[in-house]
């Protein structure tokens, strides 16, 4: 069934970035995390890696990369792929590409899912789909690299995890 999520990626990907632009390329620092809805039911987020110096996990977050504004991590905002109709936070989500931007903060962060499909371009607030509050903690071991993941919470539902420096921010992704 994976090979099968696969093939339907290639084809959306193609279908998304029709009209004279290219499909992102998997560059050398590009990672992918997945998640299975059901079995034939899948979403990915492909986005770039991003390693933090041994000095800077300490003040990276709220200096390096400002509280309350819209992050890129790697300076490029991360890409969501799914065959499956979503709800995130409520708002529901089609079958198709998206980008996806984070808004870090101390206490709380914000996923920004964005219908522009290149993930080259820059920001466009006019293009959110939805702004998903996401809950945050504080990981035990800090973490120099980002992470972004998927864990299977539950029946039809996948949370998105993203760790970097000592935080880790959350939010599920609902099948519809």
């Amino acid at each position: 069934m994976r090979h099968a999520f696969i093939l339907e990626l290639i084809c959306l990907m193609g279908s998304c970035f029709a009209f004279g632009e290219n499909p992102p390329a998997m560059e050398p620092g590009s990672a992918t995390a997945t998640c299975d809805l059901t079995e034939q039911q899948q979403l990915a987020v492909q986005y770039q890696q991003l390693t933090l110096a041994k000095k800077d996990k300490d003040n990276y977050l709220g200096r390096q990369v400002p509280y309350g504004k819209i992050w890129q991590p790697g300076k490029q905002s991360l890409t969501l792929f799914t065959n499956s109709p979503l709800t995130i936070a409520g708002t529901q989500v089609p079958v198709g590409a998206y980008t996806m931007y984070l808004i870090p903060n101390k206490k709380e962060w914000t996923l920004v899912v964005s219908k522009n499909t290149n993930p080259g371009a820059a920001y466009d607030q006019t293009m959110d789909l939805v702004r998903a509050p996401m809950q945050v903690g504080i990981l035990t071991s800090p973490q120099l690299n980002l992470n972004v993941t998927f864990e299977h919470t539950g029946p039809k539902e996948c949370t998105i995890r993203v760790d970097i420096a000592d935080v880790g921010a959350w939010v599920p992704f609902q099948q519809k």
